[in-house]
């Protein structure tokens, strides 16, 4: 029997390009199967001038307050002010400096760098983080923002309308990737209903993604199955979760856990992944269906999507006849099959289930039943 929380027969599909493979390695640990395509590239900016010329001016031009964005992005400027031989003038300088931190990541590298932390957003949101800075600011006060990969933000206008004088840290960008066939694949999979949850832990990468597959024709069909039940859509906070509603995806099957990490990422979509587990009782033993995989007691049986959809069909109603109507409405919509192709899907499935599969029956000149 399938222990809570197991995620055999489910496929989960990363987007991330950093961490993946942390991600990964939880999920299967789980049961699932997992697909990277990452619809995101991070591309670090040491060794271009803008980066260095910023660090050397806040270094000769010392700032009153310095809001550390990402986590990634303060442990990068440190290591390349090191590499610079700017790294203890540059510590020297934001001793004296008032720094707020969007969030534990961005906190957790100042506190690491032996800095002390003014203030943190609970939210984890930069409009936050500005409204903490904004209460201590006095006209004129030179404030360093370090960037995300996206760039500029809004904010930063917040605050040079309140007379900071903003220097613009930009430590990182983030692209499309190199290779766009994984991620094309990804879409595929999730369209195809071969992968039943896909997680984000950046908002650029669910608008990349969506780019991508309108580049392939295929953005209208990618957004349809991220929106009706066909893959839950994991964000790992609520920026992340922002985009994706402002994109059209904050449907139901959309999670978010409590605590903006990777770990409650994977805890919350496997949540939502197993109670999307059926069960039903066949007399001594059980029939489990799990995604694209089927139980009977110890026995798991590996299944097609097609096939799987079937399955969940008769499952939805145990003894009760599915007419091939019925069937062919709800597992081949929007296609040009006929209820031949039913009895043909019917007849692949009871041969992958062996031995069980005559708990299918057939109901003459009606339909098809799974017998409980």
């Amino acid at each position: 029997m399938m222990e809570p929380g197991s995620l055999t027969g489910f496929t989960v599909g990363l987007t991330a390009d950093r961490r993946w493979t942390e991600q990964a390695a939880l999920f299967e640990r789980r049961g699932a199967a997992v697909v990277h395509g990452p619809t995101i590239r991070t591309l670090s900016l040491g060794a271009e001038t803008p980066l260095r010329q910023a660090t050397e001016d806040v270094i000769a031009r010392p700032p009153t307050v310095l809001v550390a964005n990402t986590g990634l992005g303060i442990r990068s400027w440190f290591a390349n002010a090191d590499t610079w031989g700017l790294g203890s003038a540059l510590e020297t300088v934001l001793r004296r400096v008032r720094i707020y931190a969007r969030g534990p990541k961005a906190s957790g590298a100042v506190h690491s760098a032996g800095l002390a932390v003014e203030a943190r957003a609970k939210t984890e949101r930069l409009s936050e983080v500005v409204d903490l800075v904004l209460a201590s600011l006095s006209p004129g006060d030179r404030v360093i923002v370090q960037l995300d990969g996206s760039g500029e933000s809004a904010e930063l206008d917040r605050l040079r309308l309140a007379g900071a004088d903003i220097v613009a840290l930009p430590v990182y960008r983030w692209t499309f990737p190199e290779d766009t066939g994984p991620a094309r694949r990804l879409a595929e999979g999730v369209i195809g209903g071969r992968v039943q949850a896909v997680t984000f832990t950046a908002g650029p990468a669910i608008k990349n993604w969506l780019a991508l597959a309108d580049e392939e024709g295929m953005e209208a069909d990618l957004r349809q199955a991220l929106t009706d039940g066909r893959a839950v859509v994991g964000c790992v906070g609520p920026v992340c979760a922002e985009v994706a509603r402002a994109e059209g995806l904050g449907s139901p099957h959309l999670v978010q856990p409590e605590a903006y990490r990777i770990g409650p990422l994977v805890r919350a979509v496997t949540e939502r992944l197993s109670a999307r587990r059926v069960t039903i009782e066949l007399g001594s033993t059980s029939l489990v269906l799990s995604g694209n995989a089927v139980l009977f007691g110890e026995e798991c049986f590996a299944l097609s999507e097609i096939e799987a959809r079937l399955l969940g069909a008769l499952a939805e109603r145990p003894n009760v006849v599915c007419t091939k109507d019925h069937l062919l409405r709800v597992v081949w919509a929007g296609t040009a099959a006929d209820t031949h192709t039913v009895e043909v899907g019917i007849a692949r499935l009871r041969k992958r289930l062996g031995p069980h599969g005559d708990v299918i029956h057939s109901i003459h000149r009606r339909g098809y039943a799974l017998r409980a």
